[in-house]
This record gives C-alpha cells, sequence and structure tokens, in this order.
C-alpha cells in the first residue's frame, strides 16, 4: 500500500456555475468531512490567460488530495464530494500520481511520502509550493509574467497551471511533462526559469516553500488531452 497523490481541475461555463464554483472555494464539500484514507487536501483558485497571473480564472479551479492508498483514491473519485464539482462542469481531469521526491512543507506539514524511483523517461509532474513575503510581494509578481511566458508550447509540456489557496500570497503551479527530461531542460536550460531561480535564492521571497516530482500513472477525464 503506498501513498497516491491526486489533482483534479474542473473548467465551468456559464455565470451560475462559475458562481458556485467560487463559493465552493469558502465551503469545500471536504470541509469538516471525515474521508476514510485522506491525509491532506488543499480546494484551489487558478489564475487567468495561461495561469501564471495575478488575476484570478473564475472558470478553472482545482483540488488537490493525498490518499494512504490507491483504493483510498479511488473510492473518493466515486463519492458524492467529486460528484459535487464534476456534476455542472463543462471539463475535468484528474492526475493520479506517486510522489517520487519532496522538499520543504506545506501549511507546515510534508505531505507527500516518496514511494516510487525517478525514471527520467516516463512522464512527470511538478507541484511547487510557496507563500510570498508580503513586502516582497511586488517583486515577485513583477518577475512572474516573463517567465510564465517561456513555458508557452515549450518542448514536452502537456498542461501546466498556477494554482493557490489564496491570491498573491500562497501561489503553487503545476505542470506534466512528456518526460522528465523534458522538464530538466526546461528547469535548467530556459534562461528565464534559471534566473527565477537565482532572484528567489538571493531575495528570500518566500517564508514556506515545497517543491515535489511525482509519476503520474492515469488521467481520467477530458480537461487535459492526454494518455498515459
Amino acid at each position: 500500500m503506498s501513498q497516491t497523490v491526486i489533482i483534479s481541475f474542473f473548467n465551468y461555463k456559464g455565470f451560475k456555475n462559475k458562481w458556485n464554483a467560487f463559493t465552493r472555494m469558502g465551503i469545500p464539500p471536504l470541509l469538516n468531512k471525515t474521508v476514510e484514507g485522506l491525509t491532506f487536501w488543499k480546494a484551489l483558485g487558478s489564475g487567468s490567460g495561461n495561469g501564471f497571473s495575478i488575476w484570478p480564472d473564475w472558470a478553472t479551479f482545482g483540488l488537490l488530495t493525498v490518499f494512504k492508498s490507491e483504493a483510498h483514491a479511488n473510492a473518493f473519485l466515486e463519492s458524492n464530494i467529486i460528484n459535487a464539482y464534476t456534476k455542472t462542469s463543462a471539463s475535468y481531469s484528474h492526475v493520479l500520481m506517486k510522489a517520487i521526491k519532496a522538499q520543504g512543507e506545506w501549511s507546515k506539514q510534508q505531505p507527500f511520502v516518496p514511494s516510487v524511483t525517478y525514471d527520467a523517461s516516463r512522464p512527470l509532474a511538478v507541484i511547487t509550493r510557496a507563500t510570498i513575503k508580503p513586502k516582497l510581494a511586488y517583486k515577485f509578481w513583477k518577475n512572474v509574467p516573463s517567465v510564465s511566458q517561456s513555458m508557452d508550447n515549450y518542448g514536452g509540456l502537456i498542461y501546466s497551471k498556477g494554482i493557490g489557496e489564496w491570491p498573491i500570497f500562497m501561489q503553487a503551479t503545476f505542470s506534466l511533462w512528456e518526460t522528465g527530461d523534458d522538464m530538466m531542460a526546461y528547469a535548467y536550460k530556459n534562461k528565464k526559469h534559471a534566473n527565477m531561480i537565482r532572484k528567489t535564492r538571493a531575495l528570500d521571497w518566500y517564508s514556506e516553500e515545497l517543491f515535489s516530482r511525482f509519476h503520474p500513472f492515469e488521467i481520467r477525464g477530458n480537461l487535459i488531452d492526454y494518455k498515459l
């Protein structure tokens, strides 16, 4: 039995459905619920444009859930809780993953337990998350647009989205790549991304941060058009 991580994205059309999705952020269906095998979860908004923007995307919302086992994860995906998200969505996808490596904390927790060995030839998912120091938020967001634009149509990128619990100060990113080599090429050979990493270390933007890698093993739904 090994931990299974699910990141879900839901896209909505029409004012009523978007409004309901927005209000669900404030009162998530998981709030005060006991779900067997669930060890960590976060309800997530997203950024507009290509996702890495200070302006919200009012049509797309995310949900991160972490379970003790794949069986627990599968049971959750068949539950009424998930149905509350999907029944009015225009499209959605669930990405099921096993953690490879995780460094740092999220809400003073380390939610991801590595259970598989990294294989550079397999599809790779990356979640980064940070709490931005308020006094440095302006400098951080001033640098984001050029970095996010450098991801557009980048070789090997399947899907990416900026996500977060709170606008401006609590931000995360999710990216899905055809291979680990594709992700490494972007992370270390793309000049704008490499420059952002240097600034992060030099300016100490974050009060909390986490970097995690996963091997996805299944994608369900139709929002992310990719078969593993």
